[in-house]
């Protein structure tokens, strides 16, 4: 049998989880042939190198739970990549000859840390951001002829690299030594003598929740402008900032939604990402005039774009109905990798309601057959700092083949609906997300959408962690539940997570546990437990450093101690799993699960 046939003989969401699939690809900024990207070819996501003068491609990794975080030398010369264990993210940066060869530890010296953040120069210098529970952030220096690196920067909050300019002379470093996770301030540092050459904060010591982020240094030898990100009008709009001068030049683009941007590699203008109300496009803003150019893309969701040295633009683009590709607009698909396609979805639909907080947007899908009212699940994303979008998934699509209507609601949270919703989960954490995940529910079932007696509740990370909360807080409103590597209990998940997540939990509830135990008990799935009427089905990596697994076994002990209905799966891996057998072996679960509660179809019918 040839592949081609194998193809068509499996069921149709299955294809969509096999078929090939590529990420934008980075490329090195002296040797814009020499490109790295991300493909699942072997069937495990792994990094690629890509000559584009000669069309070669070889596979640069080759481990079994994947690889996806890595990057180019300015030069070309070397591939860069992170070696964690199995997935718990806690390992060192390797380095590899892009012609091919054997990889060496690239920063000897550095014992091994959760990554935050990397730099590489064009004359040997280079930046390592590190964070580790003991030292908490710390920001390494290697100067070039250098062997070992040098501790620059140390602080028991959440800090990481920036950026390093052209000429690799200053390092720009975000930070929450305000004790604020979700806000960072930024400084600048002379990589000569670690000296402090500028600092920006608009947190105002802390009164105020606006954030700042590093978008980029300029392109150019000797230009001290660093763009930047900021929260001044209530969403992300990019700003540039000379930190010599300490001038800083507002954009003010005319855009309704949240804006961010990179560098044309000439330096001349900007390449401006905007999102609004789930989907993005494409805009060139000339520095010079001002002029703020559409670069013309389909409708849908750019996840990611760059600009390349001859002006053109290529990007990674989809809609819910169809498909990843990366287009260029110079014409043409810029890589397509070979096999079978996936098969197209269906479209989305805007559904916005009126919650407790204001107007909530949820997107739905709707099977090609029926009328309604059906089965629903509603698939909750994590984050919570990221949205649902008009975007292709392959987990939503295989719902929607089994007949469900599929629900995604971006909650009090999300991201792209400005400062004030995303920052809006304050002390009452994960009761707020589910008041406006009710609205829309509510909704679902009067309009005709949704079959009140077949209602799923289902979301991974923090989404997982919604899902049980609700299942525990909203008993009597969903008929199941599928919780993956989730929060289950909030106390155990602080001692047992990364240092950069304990921070964050402190920002959204106000202090640690020690310090505000009811606010933990209040946002905790496991205070609700016993309350639990669903069946419930539970999937966790067991070397996941976010959620990890001691807290879920802690939350499913007290579901197995009153004989509730309930299933746990447990594989290893961390946070999720990069191998594509393993992804489907876990939606077929689900839909297994789900499908013997509520008398839906199989995944294998």
């Amino acid at each position: 049998m040839t592949t081609e046939s194998k193809h068509r003989d499996t069921p149709v969401w299955e294809q969509r989880f096999r078929a090939p699939r590529v990420s934008l690809p980075e490329w090195a900024e002296e040797a814009p042939d020499r490109s790295l990207f991300v493909s699942n070819a072997t069937g495990t996501y792994e990094l690629y190198a890509w000559d584009r003068a000669s069309g070669g491609q070889r596979q640069v990794t080759d481990r079994p739970n994947g690889t996806t975080d890595g990057t180019l030398s300015p030069d070309g010369a070397s591939i860069w990549w992170f070696a964690d264990t199995d997935g718990d993210e806690f390992g060192v940066w390797m380095r590899q000859p892009f012609t091919g060869g054997a990889d060496e530890p690239a920063v000897p010296g550095l014992a091994p840390s959760y990554p935050a953040g990397l730099a590489i120069g064009r004359e040997g210098t280079l930046v390592v951001g590190r964070s580790t529970d003991e030292d908490g952030s710390t920001v390494h220096l290697v100067r070039p002829g250098a062997t070992a690196p040098v501790e620059i920067y140390r602080h028991r909050e959440s800090a990481g690299v920036g950026d390093l300019s052209h000429d690799g002379s200053l390092i720009a470093i975000e930070h929450t030594e305000h004790g604020d996770a979700m806000h960072s301030s930024l400084r600048v540092l002379r990589a000569s003598d670690a000296g402090v050459v500028a600092e920006l904060d608009d947190t105002k010591g802390g009164t105020e929740e606006l954030g700042l982020t590093v978008l980029g240094f300029a392109p150019l030898a000797g230009d001290t402008r660093l763009l930047v990100g900021h929260q001044r009008r209530g969403r992300w709009e990019p700003m540039l900032w000379d930190v010599a001068t300490g001038t800083e030049t507002d954009l003010r683009l005319d855009l309704p939604g949240d804006v961010s941007a990179e560098w044309y590699p000439d330096g001349s203008g900007l390449l401006i990402v905007h999102g609004f109300e789930a989907r993005s496009e494409l805009w060139r803003y000339e520095i010079a005039t001002g002029a703020l150019v559409r670069v013309e893309t389909p409708a849908g969701s750019v996840s990611s774009a760059t600009a390349r040295p001859d002006g053109s633009v290529e990007y990674l683009w989809s809609s819910a109905a169809e498909p990843p590709v990366v287009r260029s607009t110079a014409g043409g698909v810029v890589l397509d990798p070979p096999g079978p396609k996936a098969p197209p979805s269906v479209p989305v639909e805007d559904v916005w309601v009126d919650g407790p907080g204001g107007r909530v947007h949820a997107l739905v899908q709707r099977p090609a057959e029926g009328e309604g009212p059906f089965p629903t699940i509603f698939e909750v994303h994590g984050g919570p700092a990221w949205h649902d979008s008009d975007a292709f998934a392959s987990g939503p699509a295989a719902w929607v083949d089994h007949g469900y209507a599929v629900v995604r609601v971006n909650y009090r949270g999300s991201t792209g609906y400005g400062r004030e919703w995303t920052d809006a989960l304050k002390h009452r954490v994960g009761l707020i997300e589910l008041e406006d995940i009710a609205a829309v529910r509510a909704w679902a079932v009067a309009s005709g959408l949704a079959d009140p007696e077949r209602l799923v509740l289902s979301g991974g990370s923090w989404g997982g962690y919604l899902t049980l909360l609700g299942l525990g807080t909203q008993p009597d409103d969903w008929a199941v539940g599928l919780a993956a590597v989730p929060v289950a209990d909030y106390v155990t998940a602080y001692e047992d997570e990364m240092e950069a997540l304990k921070a964050l939990d402190r920002t959204l509830l106000g202090g640690s546990p020690e310090e505000v135990p009811e606010r933990y008990a209040a946002s905790s799935p496991l205070t609700y437990v016993d309350a639990v009427k669903a069946p419930v089905h539970v999937s966790a990596g067991v070397n996941d450093p976010r959620c990890p697994i001691r807290q879920i076994d802690n939350y499913v002990d007290r579901l197995a101690a009153r004989g509730a209905v309930h299933e746990v799966y447990r594989y290893d891996a961390g946070h999720g799993s990069l191998v594509v057998e393993e992804r489907i072996k876990q939606v077929g679960l689900d839909l297994d699960f789900a499908a013997r509660h509520l008398g839906t179809r199989a995944a294998g019918a």
